[in-house]
């Protein structure tokens, strides 16, 4: 049964040149970055305060100093490097079939696969700025340091991520529907869909070839064409 999916899934993609990928943590939990809300995940280890709270504007401005222990030691993964799945979307974007990845994570791992077109809907932990000048820094500005990070004119470094109470860059956002609503065939991988309102966007799709790959049940399972409950890294491995 899963191999007749993947069979539909690779006809799909040989027969199309513009198709979208939505992703999620699933995407990357095979390069050693873990799930947030996986059984494994950030949620279930144990802090002074819960890592949904840690990860608020609200914290930030509040316990700046405690916001960065955590993201320094949890938020940031050097070592990891891109596995089967994010090679193989550059590799379907370099024949142009690729033409969009829209995703929620925010360790940079597609861009260093290759893929060009990346629309980060949270941000990236590569991305630093200062909250004075808006000065924007590398990943490098927050390596081997303590305590708040800050810029040669006095302000606060922020990491350029999406905090829980922060809204989504509009911009982004109206490139990612723009994208999808335009795609032929749309894949959706490694995502509970349960985030919003990044999860939404997939409602801008309105065509008949909607690939939802995920090992664990999604609220969306019963609107996909192709339902493959299958890791990402099995199932991208055979394409």
């Amino acid at each position: 049964m899963l191999s007749e999916k993947i069979n539909q899934l690779k006809q799909w993609i040989r027969d199309s040149d513009n198709i979208v990928f939505f992703g999620g943590a699933g995407v990357s939990t095979e390069s050693g970055i873990p799930d947030f809300r996986s059984v494994d995940g950030l949620y279930h280890l144990r802090y002074d305060y819960p890592p949904e709270t840690i990860l608020s504007h609200s914290f930030f401005v509040k316990k700046t100093e405690e916001f960065y222990k955590f993201y320094r030691d949890k938020m940031i993964y050097e070592d990891a490097k891109p596995n089967i799945t994010h090679l193989k979307l550059a590799e379907l974007e370099s024949q142009g079939k690729i033409k969009a990845v829209v995703t929620q994570n925010i360790d940079g791992l597609h861009q260093e696969a290759g893929s060009k077109n990346v629309l980060e809907l949270h941000g990236s932990v590569r991305r630093n700025y200062c909250m004075n000048c808006q000065n924007f820094f590398s990943i490098d500005k927050l390596k081997g340091t303590k305590g708040i990070p800050t810029c040669d004119c006095g302000g606060i470094v922020k990491p350029d991520v999406v905090l829980y109470e922060e809204g989504l860059d509009d911009t982004i956002v109206s490139k990612a529907m723009h994208a999808i609503s335009q795609a032929d065939v749309f894949i959706i991988g490694g995502t509970s869909l349960s985030v919003y309102p990044a999860s939404g966007l997939i409602r801008y799709y309105g065509k008949d070839k909607m690939v939802l790959i995920n090992k664990s049940f999604t609220p969306y399972d019963k609107d996909a064409d192709l339902l493959i409950q299958a890791g990402l890294g099995e199932v991208f491995t055979k394409l």
